[in-house]
């Protein structure tokens, strides 16, 4: 089927149109995005500013057009850390329903994890063995671990690259204070949750997913995007000095000029970097590899699951508890008795002749019984609207 992933994140809104297929990678069709910046436009207290919902109105509704004009059968809409912090974020969410009538699902940090998890799982496969995950987004960064589809350990901090970039990094040129606060903060939030995520063990692979990590990763001289998504990718912890100290050297105009900077992330990613090194440091990170499956792949991921468990169960001859009665039962006194209603079962004009032999019981009096086959319904996902529900 054709699906629209509606991204609703900290720094930008993604809109992303896939042909999806059990079984099968999702194939890209379309894609529209928007540097929104949300996090930009909070008032002190945290809830998002008039202005901030009029663009995000505009956008989901505009994406819409766009999913419909696409062929989408429908939209699974989402939105993470700006919204799920914001003190008027049911507020917001309300407002998008009421106005362009999609039903809009905030996802808690660990779910978001999990979720990113999965993709990163799918993409490397069972014999990666167990994997760290590490996702920079702009509001949150999430840590998941496990050998599983779906993690044994996961959490989310509040130390996203735009978060970090507008508590911390007041200037164009931030001073040596400011980068040993930021610094020593993310060692410290990082540090406290540690042990939830060591205690699963030891990983195999280690991973880092978000376009933070693929633009460090870049910088440090990996393949550009254009290579294809397929090229190996990496980003070595020995190389994260030499980055931080090229990012902070330049201002944000200065390092739109690096590989794999955007200017909608000039500002964040030296922000993004300092918490990348903290992550690599407190566990033990010497390489990550680069995963271009994040959150919107795993979203993918988890409705095609969804749909492919609608199969039809069929009743098994043994079942925990009480056993049903027998189909016919015949006296076990009377050999004539038992010929004689073996041979009427036989004549019976829907008998099926491929069933087994009716057993023998000491029971008197015939009883039939009939099982009917159970079947799963497949279970609904919130975070889907119909794309014509505008």
């Amino acid at each position: 089927m054709r699906l629209a992933v509606l991204d609703i994140g900290s720094n930008s809104v993604h809109l992303l149109v896939v042909d999806a297929h059990v079984g099968a990678p999702p194939l890209p069709a379309t894609s529209h995005k928007e540097v929104l910046r949300l996090a930009e436009y909070l008032k002190d207290d945290g809830s998002i500013s008039t202005y901030g919902q009029n663009r995000l109105v505009e956008f989901v509704a505009a994406s819409i057009d766009i999913a419909e004009d696409q062929g989408s059968e429908q939209i699974l809409a989402f939105a993470t850390s700006a919204i799920r912090s914001a003190p008027n974020g049911d507020e917001t969410i309300d407002r998008i329903r009421q106005e362009t009538g999609v039903a809009l699902n905030v996802m808690s940090g660990e779910d978001e994890a999990r979720v990113t998890f999965l993709a990163v799982r799918r993409w490397f496969g069972w014999s990666a063995g167990s994997i760290l995950l590490m996702d920079i987004g702009g509001g949150s960064l999430e840590l998941a671990s496990g050998r599983d589809e779906y993690p044994d350990a996961a959490v989310s901090l509040p130390l996203g690259a735009g978060r970090m970039h507008r508590d911390f990094l007041h200037a164009d040129m931030p001073s040596s204070g400011d980068v040993d606060s930021l610094r020593k903060y993310a060692r410290h939030t990082i540090g406290r949750i540690a042990g939830e995520i060591n205690r699963v063990g030891k990983p195999d692979r280690m991973v880092g997913s978000s376009k933070t990590f693929r633009s460090l990763a870049r910088i440090g001289g990996a393949a550009p995007s254009g290579a294809g998504m397929f090229v190996p990718r990496e980003l070595k912890r020995k190389d994260m000095s030499g980055i931080i100290d090229e990012l902070v050297s330049r201002t944000p105009a200065q390092r739109e000029a690096l590989p794999g900077v955007s200017a909608a992330r000039s500002g964040q990613v030296l922000a993004g970097a300092f918490v990348a090194e903290a992550a690599m440091t407190i566990f033990d990170v010497s390489s990550l590899h680069i995963s271009p499956w994040a959150l919107r792949e795993g979203i993918i991921m988890r409705q095609l699951d969804l749909l492919d468990s609608s199969e039809v169960l069929s009743p098994t001859r043994r079942r925990i508890g009480a056993l049903p009665k027998p189909a016919l039962t015949i006296p076990s006194n009377g050999g004539a008795q038992a010929e004689a209603a073996a041979k009427a079962a036989a004549a019976a004009p829907d008998a099926d002749s491929t069933a087994p032999p009716a057993p023998v019981t000491s029971e008197p009096t015939p009883t039939t019984t009939t099982t009917p086959p159970t079947t799963t319904t497949p279970p609904t996902t919130p975070t889907s609207a119909p794309t014509a529900g505008k």
